[in-house]
């Protein structure tokens, strides 16, 4: 491992962060309000400690794997700390606790909130907060090898460890060229849907907050409500958004550049929208059952909170919390299962489960056909050893990790409910649970200790397991 490259890219990952606190220091001086300076001391601190690693340990060498993994986790350590500075110094999270968990809420795109009162926090650091969530959701190491680098290979050992998904897909020959692309595309639909919030009544602050939240499926508001504060034309609009940023970004570039049916030709895809229509279909007919309502209004409802849930995004239209159990097992069966792989959606990730589906109808076909051959394909393409045990050793770690971290969050003090969908939540990087932890409240009374166990949920929900994991390893530190 060679640490003085680890500590210059890192330096470097601080500038851009102490950079983008410009922004909400606009909003801030354009509200007169009096967290402008705490915001101002904010990002003169972030960029200060940047600039001394930056010029303290000074490299050129090419990034190999190990510091790769380094640089990511630390990376997004490091950033969720001094992005916690704002809401410190203004005050609106006096604990750090508090405050590493809303950072590491924002950056993850988690969507997960100790807040109890968001219209009361002024425009700076609710500016900052959903800002957060749009620098995360297509992702920071992403972000940084479109702008600044020339990594080379190592550009894409970073976006591989970063990027969610069994695979990173490479839509340029140069990795630096897929992440401006990736970047690009991000942009694009965020921008389309602040216009359309803007044709729906919203202020451009709110439209920009919600934008980012939903393009990044991050979920944090600007309202106590949620997008239960609006009306049915928004609640639309960001349900649409919402389900279009849990498919893989390159999908959109490929059928706009190249005019290719990749929609139609991916399976992932269909198996996303087959899951969607089918979640939001049952829950519909439930609470018609038992919740006898209007039928827009169900209809509209369902389909939200399932493509909310599903994208990992965790905004509200309503209090799912008292829909009915069906209802609510459906919420948690596409927590589990995420978006796309290649979206900013979180949790195991459609992908993966189409493998795991597609390689049990393998072995199960092998059982009554010994003597055959059958491979595992997914659009046409073998899907090779390394993926399939990339994929099982995924669902594996993510099934134990829940188990581990809703034991730890018992032994804190939350009942088997809370513990469970609060672990779910943070791990799949979706938001709100069930019980105390669900939409209508936030995390504001888990003890700091449990803030401290979730904010791991998240950061190693949001990188994939393995690029956490691996630094436990001593190997990973050998100098050489």
């Amino acid at each position: 491992m060679r640490i003085k490259l680890v500590f210059n890219i890192l330096g470097k990952l601080l500038l851009i962060i102490g950079a983008s606190m410009f922004f909400p220091l606009l909003w801030s001086l354009y509200y007169q309000e009096k967290d402008a300076l705490p915001i101002f001391y904010a990002m003169i601190c972030t960029l200060f400690a940047g600039g001394v690693l930056y010029c303290s340990f000074k490299s050129q060498e090419t990034v190999r794997q190990r510091e790769s993994y380094a640089i990511v986790t630390l990376g997004w350590i490091l950033v969720s700390f001094f992005g916690a500075l704002p809401y410190l110094f203004s005050g609106t999270l006096p604990s750090l606790a508090d405050a590493y968990f809303e950072t590491m809420s924002g950056f993850t795109t988690t969507g997960a909130s100790v807040l109890t009162d968001i219209e009361a926090v002024s425009h700076g650091v609710l500016f900052w907060r959903s800002l957060t969530h749009w620098l995360g959701g297509m992702g920071i190491m992403v972000l940084f090898v479109a702008l600044l680098t020339q990594l080379g290979g190592g550009g894409m050992q970073m976006f591989k460890a970063e990027s969610p998904g069994p695979v990173a897909e490479k839509i340029k020959p140069r990795i630096k060229e897929t992440a401006k692309i990736l970047w690009g595309t991000y942009v694009i639909i965020t921008a389309i849907l602040v216009v359309l919030l803007l044709l729906g009544g919203m202020s451009l602050f709110d439209a920009l907050c919600h934008a980012f939240g939903t393009t990044a499926t991050g979920g944090f508001s600007t309202k106590n409500l949620s997008a239960g504060f609006y009306n049915p034309y928004i609640q639309w609009v960001l349900t649409i958004f919402m389900f279009a940023s849990g498919a893989n970004f390159a999908l959109y570039y490929l059928a706009f550049s190249k005019k290719i049916n990749s929609f139609r030709q991916s399976e992932e895809f269909k198996l996303y929208l087959f899951i969607v229509l089918g979640a939001v279909l049952v829950i519909f007919l439930d609470l018609m059952h038992h919740q006898p309502g209007g039928i827009e209004e169900t209809l509209r409802a369902s389909a939200f909170q399932v493509s909310s849930v599903i994208t990992t995004t965790g905004m509200m239209s309503t209090d799912f919390n008292l829909w009915p159990p069906l209802s609510k097992i459906i919420l948690l069966l596409v927590m589990l299962i995420g978006g796309c792989a290649g979206s900013t959606a979180g949790a195991i990730k459609v992908g993966r489960i189409l493998i795991l589906f597609k390689y049990t109808a393998v072995e199960l076909f092998k059982l009554v056909h010994p003597r055959s051959v059958r491979n595992v394909k997914v659009d046409q393409r073998i899907v090779t050893s390394d993926v399939l045990m990339n994929t099982m050793l995924f669902f594996f770690l993510y099934i134990v990790i829940i188990g581990l971290g809703t034991a730890a969050m018992g032994a804190i003090g939350l009942d088997l409910l809370e513990a469970l969908t609060s672990v779910m939540t943070t791990l799949g990087n979706c938001g709100p649970g069930l019980g105390a932890v669900g939409p209508a409240s936030n995390f504001s009374a888990v003890p700091a200790a449990g803030k401290w166990v979730l904010s791991f949920c998240m950061l190693i929900g949001r990188l994939e397991i393995f690029t956490v994991l691996v630094l436990f390893f001593p190997n990973i530190w050998r100098k050489n």
